[in-house]
């Protein structure tokens, strides 16, 4: 069964096999910014011209002037949620315990990643260590206040948790009070209280995300005044970024990969001054490829419902699309995004909007001139 890359025109055959290894590139681990710039907006943005490839050096706040004045920007208000949880095993289900052993497999620590909620108190979630958490574990929070029980097994290994508090606080107050921000991998860190602010956008809104859509990080209150001073508008969506998001490719070929779905939302005003846009011939700039992807998806929904006549589809849906090069692209005119991953799916949707020699040309430019790279990096704007 072929993965969803429905809006490819023909599916053409090199796309389709396209190696995994034509997505690489060398990043020294130097590079891998940490920690945020002191100032959001201080960050440095690559201008990449995905007609002719030029790129040229600019910094984000000069954003508002880069602008031609009639752009319509498109933000993902999602709000990240303290995600990463470490409790206590109470059980032992998944193997027997030795004298030598029972004590670790009683009271090991277990981590818990918040994915995207099922139900009430519901969770998809991943569990380390998840080869010992079976169906029926039991896992202790903070004082013993919240609980969480293992009730499914999923692919991917992720576990459906269902969270019970045993206080008067609710279980989403639990999360606040207990959880972790969910930085990445690459950042080698433990969070910090700073990072609560900084790992959010200054438009965050609706709580539910386990990643921030860090396209958005480099905006702050005034770049937003300035853009819209400019001529420019500014409407929202939500987009949920979890595991479909930073999920890896395993196979030596995009072909095959199956895009984890995620959760999103586009109001009704937001679909209509995009198609109000379109139809007046100006850009859409998606603030970041989880917009990318939820207007794309958006708009191949639409062009598969025989009775609409509309550009995309508004209202919840999830998205499950991944874009490789040769995808047709209905609705995106320019992209701001961070600079992403060797060998991961952002970069083949980005290399599917600009070339993939074009964005790799531009990386190789962007290494060599000392950017920053990945969540608290720098940027790019591609048109």
């Amino acid at each position: 069964m072929l993965p969803l890359l429905f809006g490819v025109d023909s599916l053409l055959l090199d796309s389709l096999v396209m190696l995994l290894q034509e997505l690489d590139y060398h990043l020294p681990r130097k590079q891998i910014a940490q920690r945020p710039l002191d100032q959001r907006d201080s960050s440095r943005l690559l201008m990449l011209d995905r007609a002719h490839g030029a790129w040229d050096d600019r910094h984000f706040g000069e954003l508002p002037d880069l602008l031609r004045g009639d752009e319509l920007l498109v933000l993902n208000n999602a709000r990240v949620i303290p995600a990463r949880l470490f409790g206590r095993r109470v059980g032992v289900h998944s193997q027997p315990a030795s004298r030598a052993t029972r004590r670790e497999h009683l009271r090991a620590t277990v981590e818990v990643l918040l994915m995207r909620q099922l139900g009430p108190d519901i969770w998809e979630t991943l569990v380390r260590p998840g080869r010992k958490m079976q169906t029926g574990e039991r896992v202790l929070f903070g004082e013993g206040e919240l609980e969480a029980e293992v009730t499914s097994r999923g692919e991917l290994g992720l576990r459906t948790v269902r969270f019970v508090s045993h206080d008067a606080r609710s279980v989403v107050e639990h999360f606040e009070l207990v959880g972790h921000v969910p930085l990445p991998p690459y950042i080698n860190r433990a969070d910090e209280a700073s990072d609560r602010e900084r790992y959010q956008t200054v438009f965050a809104k609706r709580a539910g995300a386990v990643a921030a859509p860090t396209a958005g990080l480099h905006f702050t209150a005034e770049t937003l005044t300035k853009i819209r001073e400019r001529g420019a508008e500014i409407c929202e969506l939500t987009l949920n970024v979890g595991l479909g998001t930073f999920q890896p490719i395993h196979g030596e070929t995009l072909e095959g990969h199956v895009m984890h779905g995620e959760l999103y939302e586009i109001p009704e005003e937001t679909a209509e001054r995009i198609g109000a846009a379109r139809a007046a011939g100006r850009p859409v700039l998606a603030v970041g490829t989880t917009v990318v992807r939820a207007l794309e998806d958006a708009a191949l929904r639409a062009a598969g419902c025989a009775k609409n006549k509309k550009l995309l589809l508004a209202g919840p849906a999830e998205a499950s699309l991944f874009i490789v090069p040769g995808f047709h692209f209905r609705v995106v005119d320019a992209v701001l995004t961070n600079f992403h991953l060797p060998r991961s799916t952002l970069l083949a949707l980005v290399c599917a909007f600009a070339g993939r020699e074009n964005v790799l040309a531009a990386y190789r430019h962007a290494v060599e001139a000392g950017y920053r790279f990945y969540s608290y990096g720098d940027c790019m704007l591609i048109r």
